[in-house]
């Protein structure tokens, strides 16, 4: 979504309130969810307003409304991607309305969308992934010697945590931040994870994560426990770190790693899942573990798998040369 659709006002229609009230309790929709469906309901009312010159009647909305919509759409020249979360927002909000008896039926309705560009998701290799796991150590010891524990010191060895956990788990940055010490099970290796709409998974987490979490609560005045944050927004604090921090820091230890800084935290998950199936685990496993509604998420990772095949087999293979090449 474009960052100054933030500055507009949410729609003060009540049914807009009460949905993202829902969005909110009811369904427990990550905060990414609710920014993104508020911003899309905004976009259209304000759309609505300049092209029609009043707020939209949402009961009295048809097909055709929403189809002038698509086109102005694809005049701003948006990608599919983001064409299509915003007609996601408004049909979740008609979907609602239905739901509440205020509508018998949804205005959007089977209305065609344009296809997504299928694009393979970036990961790292397990090189450049230990590479990366081992940047905040290599800026510890690049960093002042003091008698005392700094802050700056426990930072870094609550970022190789992190690190070493995004990884073991392939946790969404939300999951991360919102980890309990509650939630780790250290004789099972397991962590429970709380996803979106509040489903709620186990996850195995591997030794040396465990140990990076363990490391980095021995350098804390106070190490939490019960119901406070794996993650510390501060050594001094009780607060969890925020996502906000997790990519910024991110960007610092990919610099450090000779890696591209512009790879984002998602990237890391999609590595995890790259380099499961590579070593052989199947796709409904890695659907369970990764939290996924369908497996038609998970699959895309599958074209990754098989595209360094095809690459292995050409290299490798006497007779691989392809037909008409």
């Amino acid at each position: 979504m474009k960052a100054d659709a933030t500055k507009e006002p949410i729609p003060k229609n009540p049914w807009v309130i009460q949905f993202l009230n829902h969005l909110a309790t009811d369904r427990g929709a990550s905060v990414y969810t609710q920014r993104n469906y508020a911003q899309a309901l905004t976009e259209f009312c304000r759309w609505h307003q300049q092209e029609r010159q009043q707020a939209p009647d949402w009961a009295g909305l048809v097909r055709d409304d929403f189809r002038s919509y698509l086109r102005y759409l694809g005049r701003m020249a948006l990608r599919r991607a983001a064409v299509r979360l915003r007609f996601s927002a408004l049909r979740s909000f008609y979907k609602y309305l239905v739901q509440l008896g205020r509508l018998e039926s949804s205005p959007i309705k089977n209305l065609s969308m344009p296809k997504v560009e299928r694009r393979l998701p970036k990961f790292l290799t397990v090189p450049q992934m230990l590479d990366l796991l081992k940047a905040p150590l290599r800026e510890l010891e690049a960093g002042p010697k003091t008698g005392r524990e700094s802050a700056a010191a426990s930072a870094c060895w609550r970022d190789v945590a992190w690190l070493e956990t995004l990884y073991s788990c392939g946790l969404r940055i939300g999951e991360l931040c919102g980890l309990r010490v509650e939630d780790l099970d250290w004789a099972e290796q397991v962590v429970r994870v709380r996803g979106k709409g509040k489903k709620e998974r186990l996850v195995p987490i591997g030794a040396p994560a465990l140990e990076a979490i363990r490391h980095y609560w021995s350098h804390l005045p106070r190490p939490p426990a019960g119901a406070l944050p794996v993650f510390l927004v501060h050594p001094k604090k009780t607060e969890p770190i925020y996502p906000r921090i997790v990519q910024l820091r991110l960007k610092r230890y990919l610099r450090l790693a000779g890696l591209d800084p512009g790879l984002t935290p998602h990237k890391l998950r999609h590595s995890y899942a790259t380099h499961l199936l590579d070593a052989g685990a199947d796709l409904r496993s890695v659907q369970e573990l990764l939290g996924h509604a369908h497996l038609v998420s998970t699959q895309v990772y599958t074209h990754l798998t098989t595209e360094r095949l095809k690459q292995a087999y050409d290299q490798a293979h006497p007779r691989a040369y392809r037909a008409n090449s």
